[in-house]
């Protein structure tokens, strides 16, 4: 991972467009080829970035754009949208990498982990005719939690949680963008599965192709019959 602490200014085009005026911020260079753009508040977000694959073209500044105060144009491009990102440096304040190594990914809390057991015994919970390939199927950025083959052999990579919100989408998206590369997997379709899907991500998987799906504890445990319920 490199991270460049820098004073720059950023425009994107691509589906919309947007402007960050020059000021003091961290540029977040990672080896799946991601960049994000932080500023020294905001909570975990970016101001913005782009995912990968995408590539980087470093120029020096114009005569033009020296006389603006820059001395670097950094245009990052996405390989699939053309979507670009420029960045326009003025100074870099420090510039340093760190090799990170594989991160083990993150260990989910009992009743996630549970969960993934259960769903993985039962994984016609999915669908009829649905199969398991493995649970926790390894990628470059981490694992994902099962993958699975649907009725017509296609593989399905299901992210599971106990609460779905817009972050658990958003690193479904990423393992499925680095699956679907993979020529003896894609195409890869994907599930957002949890025991409550807040509405905000519901409508962000959906607009991205992926189905959700709300997983019954109690059902999955044979503690509870759906069935016979009154309502």
């Amino acid at each position: 991972m490199r991270l460049v602490i820098a004073k720059c200014s950023v425009d994107y085009a691509g589906r919309l467009t947007a402007h960050l005026p020059l000021a003091d911020r961290l540029i977040m260079l990672k080896a799946d080829g991601s960049i994000l753009i932080h500023s020294d508040g905001g909570s975990y977000k970016p101001l913005n970035w782009m995912t990968p694959p995408c590539s980087i073209r470093i120029d020096e500044a114009s005569a033009e754009q020296r006389e603006a105060g820059l001395t670097e144009i950094w245009t990052v491009t996405q390989v699939k949208t053309g979507d670009r990102l420029v960045i326009s440096v003025a100074e870099v304040h420090s510039d340093t990498q760190h090799e990170l190594g594989i991160d083990p990914g993150l260990v989910k809390d009992g009743v996630e982990a549970h969960l993934q057991e259960l769903l993985a015994e039962h994984i016609e919970t999915l669908g009829t005719g649905y199969s398991l390939v493995r649970r926790e199927y390894m990628t470059a950025i981490g694992p994902v939690d099962i993958l699975a083959k649907d009725p017509a052999s296609q593989s399905v990579a299901v992210e599971i949680k106990r609460r779905g919100d817009i972050d658990g989408v958003e690193q479904l998206t990423r393992y499925l963008e680095l699956m679907n590369r993979d020529p003896l997997l894609t195409p890869v379709q994907g599930v957002f599965a949890a025991q409550e899907i807040k509405p905000q991500a519901r409508t962000l998987a959906e607009d991205r192709g992926i189905r959700c799906v709300v997983l019954d504890y109690d059902a999955l445990r044979g503690m509870d019959d759906p069935d016979s319920r009154l309502f």
